[in-house]
């Protein structure tokens, strides 16, 4: 594990599972999905092709502080259309700088027009975590005299 190993590997290690609404669905719906499943942000599909994401952050500024019922709003009324994309060869740390220079928490993983994942800030940072700890492994082997395994 590197920082500079393909996203590929993240959504590999992470599994298949790709929680999604569609833009027609209220606000209350795509935030019961987002407790229900513990996660903070929902990819938003129409027709099999990704038009938007939507987020915790997006509910509490758009809806919550504008005094609007999650009831009577939709998704399409508060996602962010278009949402930044990674491929799944994007490497680790490109992902981490397209998210802070972005200021986002969630990027959508897209092969060939089609999601196939979704990366979040805490999938970077356990991966980067595990990376570092292999290295420690490495390097305390190398000491010891143990290297190569």
């Amino acid at each position: 594990m590197k920082i500079h190993d393909c996203v590929s590997s993240v959504i590999c290690r992470k599994g298949p599972d790709i929680w999604s609404i569609p833009s027609d669905a209220s606000v209350y719906s795509a935030i019961e999905t987002m407790a229900d499943r513990r996660i903070g942000a929902l990819l938003v599909i129409d027709d099999g092709r990704l038009v938007g994401i939507v987020s915790e952050r997006d509910y509490a500024r758009k809806v919550v502080l504008k005094g609007k019922s999650s009831k009577d709003t939709f998704v399409r009324e508060i996602m962010t259309p278009s949402p930044i994309n990674i491929r799944l060869d994007t490497t680790v740390d490109e992902a981490m700088r397209i998210m802070t220079l972005n200021r986002i928490r969630h990027l959508p993983v897209v092969d060939s027009g089609r999601v196939v994942g979704i990366l979040s800030i805490g999938d970077v940072v356990n991966w980067i975590i595990a990376s570092q700890d292999q290295a420690i492994e490495h390097l305390e082997s190398y000491i010891a005299g143990e290297y190569p395994r």
